[in-house]
């Protein structure tokens, strides 16, 4: 036998050997192709506009994931159809949600029947930012302060109504806080987002909200809507002229946040990955300025951080609402 038949036919059995050794291995040997394989879905449980539309688009803009990621917004039944959609994806890292405090906190205690489990059907990634809400009243309205308002509302039972951009969402929670605590009569109007409730504000159709802070501050500086008072508990380094609520209302606070979700049995890799960028991003210089200009105060949390916030900010609101009465068809 030549050499060179000699060398051809070790390799082909060492071919076979290793064939075998794959055969052996069976499925549990094949590894994992890379992440992402495809665009990654972003979903925003609200339209266009507001605070997690916002984020999501700086972070749509700024990734370098190796794919584009593509915002989807699903607006619907304070934010519920977009959340259950990203609750019901493929576990694969493709498909995100921006959450807020409504779809993973409020909702589940205001919906009598919810379709999705707001802590089971998610894996947590990080909590982006959180912000005020801010009173504001439309301009025809006389009042100038919050006891002023609180007057007003008394000497005027159901008189006045206050929008939100739908049942459940933070904007409309803290309404019902307010009367609540205030004990003041009046009217909630749900719109289908922001867009639509603030020309009724501007108009006079809805006398107050307590709108976002990134999307209310620029109108109210713009002197389209009057701002009376912001609703954490201290006053935001990007007002700081604006009073809090608690100041005339002790007890008061509510803050909206906002987070990135992914379906429930992601890839632990594949969390960290984008929790790793989201913390690239929302420390380059131009978007923590953005950010800070928009009132909004970032804090990207560890995964576990995240699931233990909201788990205390589920048992806060559930209090609220039953406090409330607040019910949502």
């Amino acid at each position: 036998m030549t050499h060179a038949v000699s060398r051809r036919l070790a390799l082909a059995a060492t071919a076979a050997a290793a064939a075998s050794l794959c055969t052996l291995a069976g499925p549990a040997a094949a590894q994992p192709g890379p992440w992402p394989k495809q665009p990654v879905r972003l979903v925003v449980t609200f339209p266009p506009g507001g605070a997690p539309d916002i984020l999501a688009r700086l972070f749509a803009d700024k990734a370098q994931l190796g794919q584009p990621v593509v915002i989807d917004n699903v607006p619907g039944a304070g934010g519920n159809i977009g959340a259950d959609k990203v609750a019901k994806a493929a576990p694969d890292g493709h498909t995100l949600v921006m959450g807020t405090v409504g779809t993973h906190a409020i909702n589940g205690a205001l919906y009598a029947r919810m379709p999705y489990d707001m802590v089971r059907d998610f894996a947590p990634v990080a909590h982006v930012a959180s912000a005020p809400n801010l009173l504001v009243v439309t301009n025809s309205l006389p009042a100038k302060t919050v006891p002023e308002l609180i007057a007003w509302l008394k000497a005027n039972p159901n008189a006045a109504s206050f929008g939100s951009p739908g049942v459940g969402s933070s904007v409309h929670v803290s309404g019902e806080l307010f009367k609540s605590l205030t004990g003041t009569q009046m009217q909630h109007v749900p719109y289908k987002g922001r867009q639509f409730a603030i020309p009724d504000l501007v108009g006079g159709q809805i006398q107050l909200m307590f709108d976002n802070m990134p999307s209310a501050l620029p109108m109210a500086r713009e002197g389209k809507i009057r701002a009376l008072a912001q609703t954490t508990a201290r006053r935001s380094a990007a007002a700081p002229d604006i009073p809090t609520v608690g100041e005339s209302v002790p007890g008061f606070e509510a803050t909206t946040w906002f987070a990135v979700f992914a379906p429930a049995a992601t890839p632990k890799e594949v969390v960290a990955r984008v929790h790793a960028e989201m913390q690239r991003v929302f420390k380059l210089p131009e978007v923590a300025d953005k950010l800070k200009a928009l009132g909004l105060e970032p804090w990207i949390s560890s995964p576990d951080e995240l699931a233990r916030y909201q788990a205390t900010e589920i048992a806060k609101w559930a209090k609220v609402v039953k406090d409330s009465g607040a019910k949502a068809e």
